[in-house]
């Protein structure tokens, strides 16, 4: 596994074979959202970028296991020993870290941090991205949508508003020509978790006899993140995902029922899918997508 502190160290994409890269916000975002979708990209012998922005050390440890003074004390360390697992399972072939500091929730004293990422400068942030972005060559970012009103984490919303610029200004030279030569990808999309998946999971919670982790606040709420566009077929992929998340030992508790409450052979099948938002294209588009890489015919 590469791990980087900025592009500089990015290895260029490969011409021909499909490239995606995607941002994440901390280390376990990118093994609970799009993870069987990049297992199944390099299993196809395409290549996965991802990018990390913060450390993840205002995270709470949710594993209690995993909740002692030693682990508290090297907390950033282990999150990054973690990440690195997580990664090879699924498969990414480099990370780059931003190296930022976890801005943590609103109004929490890790917010106010000076090197939070959510107060750092803003177009210092895009233009770090757009040189990644433009040494790696990816024809496909995937990112955070733009309503994140069910989980307002400000690093989460600050990866999205650097995302969408830094997609837009990456082919365009007159934009910080410091950061090497333009290129252009072809797709930008938003990862999602929908309420049929959750509902799925539910009713096969009850099907089973077994107590759901989704009570009814789950479905008062508005459907999350509503307006999917694409449907990736993830089936075959749930061992690596389940491994990645397994790997995140402070942030994931391996016998909670919200994560691995169904039998693996079960939670394998029930909704087999990713579903992502697309928000800009420069190809076209099939009026049903199943591949983020529909329409992407220039592999250069």
């Amino acid at each position: 596994m590469v791990l980087a502190v900025d592009h500089t160290s990015t290895r260029p994409g490969t011409s021909g074979v499909r490239r995606l890269l995607s941002v994440h916000a901390h280390p376990d975002d990118e093994s609970s959202k799009g993870a069987g979708t990049v297992r199944r990209l390099v299993d196809a012998g395409g290549e996965a970028l991802l990018v990390t922005c913060t450390g993840g050390e205002a995270g709470d440890i949710l594993n209690p296991a995993m909740n002692r003074p030693e682990i508290e004390a090297d907390l950033p360390a282990v999150r990054l020993r973690e990440l690195d697992r997580a990664t090879d399972a699924i498969g990414y072939q480099q990370v780059v870290l931003l190296g930022y500091r976890d801005s943590g929730m609103p109004d929490t004293e890790p917010n106010k941090h000076p090197d939070a990422f959510a107060n750092q400068d803003f177009d210092t942030e895009v233009a770090r991205l757009v040189g990644i972005i433009r040494t790696f060559r990816p024809h496909v970012v995937v990112t955070y949508g733009d309503d994140q009103t069910h989980y307002p984490h400000p690093d989460h919303l600050r990866v999205h508003d650097i995302s969408v610029p830094a997609f837009d200004r990456a082919g365009d030279p007159t934009w910080y020509p410091d950061q090497g030569r333009p290129w252009t990808p072809s797709k930008l999309y938003y990862s999602m978790w929908t309420r049929e998946r959750i509902v799925a999971f539910h009713e096969k919670f009850l099907e089973l006899g077994l107590e759901s982790p989704y009570d009814d606040r789950w479905f008062e709420r508005p459907e999350v993140e509503p307006g999917s566009t694409t449907r990736v077929d993830v089936a075959g992929t749930y061992a690596a995902r389940k491994a990645a998340l397994i790997a995140h030992a402070t942030q994931i508790d391996p016998g909670s029922p919200f994560w691995f409450g169904l039998p693996d052979d079960v939670a394998a099948t029930v909704f087999p899918f990713e579903v992502y938002r697309l928000a800009r294209t420069r190809v076209a588009v099939p009026d049903v997508e199943v591949d983020l890489f529909a329409g992407v015919e220039d592999l250069s």
